[in-house]
């Protein structure tokens, strides 16, 4: 899959996602600072240039409401099969722990 925006562009469009989901719930930066944890320095940083670390990003997603969406939004696909034959071979192979070497 080829993507269509780069990491640098999707972290400044999340960082403006919520700034907005933060504004329609009429939180100040110190509000939502307060109820998720995440220091007001931190939440301005990220507001501003879109750099925060996983945890404190799950924090404020879970005060806006978001999280749920982010876990469904990285829930692996099921795989669609054309015959009866590729769910018995993949039934008979067992799962991956670990990526291949390359």
């Amino acid at each position: 899959m080829i993507a269509l925006i780069s990491p640098s562009i999707a972290q400044r469009k999340i960082a403006q996602n919520l700034k907005e989901r933060r504004l329609q719930m009429n939180l100040t930066q110190e509000g939502l600072s307060a109820r998720s944890g995440v220091p007001l320095a931190t939440l301005r940083k990220f507001e501003q240039q879109g750099l925060i670390s996983l945890e404190s990003l799950l924090k404020l997603m879970m005060v806006l409401g978001m999280l749920e969406s982010m876990v469904a939004a990285t829930k692996v696909s099921q795989t669609s099969f054309s015959s009866i034959d590729e769910v018995i071979a993949l039934e008979t192979l067992p799962k991956r722990k670990r990526g291949r070497k390359t």
